[in-house]
């Protein structure tokens, strides 16, 4: 029974004599640094390339009353988001029905409708001295 009333008492001593230790002043600390009020300089003149407001389009498909497909154009970056319709008997909310479906972006768009450009141009030939073979040993 004594030990556990003297742990008691001891660690009430302890913590009674802790804000005395806090409230010590520190030995001769040195003043903080004096602070310099800096002049404002000029403006950088840069000019950002493209830095206008980007084209932003949204185009919705709907067949039947149902949001089928939607592309979104913002800049030079443009996707189309799908919804994503469970197959078969899936329920909401199940393994199977997951609803996020990924948008996708098009990276690259080819134009085939144009194929006189496809033909290859000739190019200007210019005389090349004649390759001098390696001596024979």
């Amino acid at each position: 029974m004594r030990t556990p009333l003297l742990l008691t008492t001891l660690s009430l001593a302890l913590a009674a004599s802790m804000p005395a230790f806090a409230q010590q002043p520190l030995a001769d600390a040195p003043p903080p640094p004096r602070l310099e009020r800096l002049e404002e300089g000029e403006a950088p003149a840069v000019t950002i390339p493209g830095g206008g407001q980007p084209e932003r389009s949204i185009t919705e498909k709907r067949e039947q009353g149902r949001v089928t497909e939607v592309e979104v154009r913002t800049g030079r970056s443009t996707y189309v988001v799908k919804p994503l319709n469970p197959a078969g008997s899936a329920l909401p909310g199940d393994t199977q029905s997951n609803t996020n479906r990924a948008a996708q972006f098009k990276v690259k768009e080819f134009d085939l409708s144009k194929p006189e450009d496809l033909k290859p141009q000739p190019q200007p030939q210019t005389q090349q001295a004649p390759a001098v073979p390696p001596p024979a040993k």
